[in-house]
C-alpha cells in the first residue's frame, strides 16, 4: 500500500529527493535525451531505439541518486508517481518553476 493517494501528494515528496542541483542536470539531461531517441526511434522506425531511450532517462537519473543525492531512487517504490513525476519535474524546469 502506498502511502500517497495521488500524484499531487507525491509529487513534493518526489522534489524532496531531488534536491541536489547536479542530480536535477542529470535528470533532465537524460529526459531530453529520452525524447530525442523516442524521436529517432519513430522517424527511422527503428523500435530498438526504444530501449535505448529507457537505459538512457534511468541511466542519468540512476547516477544522480547513486553519486550526488545518495538515496535510492522513487522509481523502485512509486514506479507510476516516480516516471511521473521525471516529467513534471522537466516540465517545470523548462517553466523556470525549478532551477538547475
Amino acid at each position: 500500500m502506498s502511502r500517497f493517494a495521488t500524484f499531487r501528494q507525491f509529487y513534493p515528496f518526489y522534489l524532496d529527493e531531488h534536491r541536489n542541483a547536479v542530480s536535477r542536470r542529470l535528470h533532465f539531461v537524460g529526459s531530453c535525451g529520452v525524447l530525442l531517441l523516442v524521436a529517432f526511434a519513430l522517424v527511422r522506425g527503428q523500435p530498438r531505439w526504444l530501449l535505448a531511450a529507457l537505459v538512457c532517462g534511468y541511466g542519468f537519473a540512476w547516477v544522480g541518486h547513486v553519486f550526488f543525492e545518495k538515496n535510492r531512487p522513487a522509481t523502485f517504490r512509486h514506479p507510476f508517481y516516480s516516471f511521473a513525476g521525471d516529467w513534471m519535474m522537466f516540465w517545470d524546469i523548462l517553466r523556470g518553476r525549478i532551477r538547475l
